[in-house]
């Protein structure tokens, strides 16, 4: 549609309201032909179908005040300015003049370039020159997806091999009902007239400004006049899906694991957002973890720590090692075992840390008895706790 035509429509004979009609007047006027006119309710009805379109779009420009004062000024200038030779007009279309770039307006001010600058925001809302388009909906900014997270619990053995789980989310995506754009079937979304369908808007702080969602629209670049009953205009809604999330080998209690992409779905062409897996591991019976190692309590008896052994020690998902023990091994004594641990990224291991609990016997018999008892004898010389109480004494 050219400029001209776009001027030469009355929007208020349109909707059959006065030029000084408020903005509930106009509304009411508008919901009530769109009601009448609506697709869904005259199908197969072409006639119906294109009023519904005028109806629609005197709406978009009467309901914008800065756009309806722009549009009043436009008509209010004399026929010849608006195209055709009417009254012995100029004869040119309106869109061609706010195109000039010099010409016979001269570079210094000329009659067209002063108009194009006084009329151009009701013409150029896509950042074009003056060809009397909105910005369309591929022209809206593309909004991220939100970031999910979810809780994962892992036995033991399956945090340490890896382990590919299914993962089902809650989350928000494109409205079924409406495909997304937040309106009822049948109807379009017009494009906000704060932000002209951009979803940002410029906050001045005196000698700078910074850019913020449009407090109108939320940041979608849209108002709906007749919301989707399903989403309630907002163009999102709560689905349900499952994933399958690989959980690599080694991971930790606690751990958090980031999966690019696989969040929320991103509006208008925006990438998904990324889902935040939180890790809890269930305790084993006998090993525990420290970082990459795992680490181990073994019993051995006072004879062992006392005069060395050899001793078996269990590994994880793997055959035992044997672990040689020095004479006089005290309590408490924390041996390594290379290699035995947890999984790395690097694909090497941690190692198995393996700390001796000596065994006192609850239960003497006679025998033990008579060895213990020459044991001490034999050690009576050497007071342990000499040293102790010395320092204890110590202010």
């Amino acid at each position: 549609m050219s400029t001209k035509d776009y001027l030469e429509k009355d929007y208020y004979k349109v909707l059959g309201v006065s030029k000084t009609a408020s903005q509930d007047e106009i509304k009411k006027s508008y919901r009530k032909l769109a009601r009448k006119f609506h697709p869904d309710a005259n199908k197969g009805d072409s006639d119906a179908e294109d009023r519904f379109k005028e109806v629609s779009e005197a709406y978009d420009v009467l309901s914008d005040d800065k756009r309806r004062k722009e549009y009043d000024g436009v008509r209010s200038m004399p026929s010849g300015f608006r195209g055709g030779q009417q009254g012995g007009g100029f004869g040119f279309d309106l869109g061609d003049l706010f195109g000039q770039q010099g010409g016979q307006g001269g570079a210094g001010g000329g009659t067209g370039e002063r108009i194009g600058d006084l009329f151009g925001g009701l013409f150029n809302r896509g950042g074009g020159g003056g060809t009397g388009t909105r910005p369309t909906s591929g022209a809206r900014r593309a909004r991220r997806g939100a970031d999910v997270e979810t809780d994962v619990t892992l036995s033991f053995g399956r945090a340490m091999n890896g382990v590919t789980v299914p993962i089902k989310l809650t989350s928000e995506a494109g409205c079924p009902s409406c495909h997304g754009t937040g309106a009822k079937a049948g109807t379009v979304p017009r494009v906000c007239p704060n932000c002209e369908g951009t979803g940002q808007e410029t906050r001045n702080l005196g000698s700078f400004g910074f850019q913020e969602p449009c407090q109108e629209c939320r940041g979608r670049g849209l108002v709906v006049d007749d919301p989707c009953p399903t989403c309630h205009g907002s163009g999102r809604a709560t689905g349900t899906r499952t994933i399958q999330a690989r959980i690599p080998a080694g991971v930790a209690d606690g751990q958090k694991i980031r999966l690019k992409g696989k969040g929320a779905p991103g509006e208008n062409g925006g990438q998904a957002g990324d889902l935040y897996v939180n890790i809890k591991v269930k305790p084993h019976k006998v090993f525990g973890r420290s970082a990459d190692n795992l680490t181990l309590t073994v019993p051995v008896t006072f004879p062992e720590a006392a005069l060395g052994a050899e001793i078996k020690v269990p590994t994880f998902q793997g055959p035992p090692v044997t672990l040689r023990l020095p004479e006089g091994t005290p309590n408490g004594r924390t041996f390594r075992v290379r290699g035995r641990g947890s999984a790395r990224r690097d694909g090497t291991k941690g190692d198995l840390l393996v700390t001796v609990d000596v065994n006192v016997p609850q239960k003497v018999d006679d025998h033990t008895r008579e060895a213990l008892e020459k044991l001490h004898e034999a050690g009576d010389g050497d007071d342990l706790r000499s040293e102790l109480l010395q320092q204890a004494r110590q202010e």
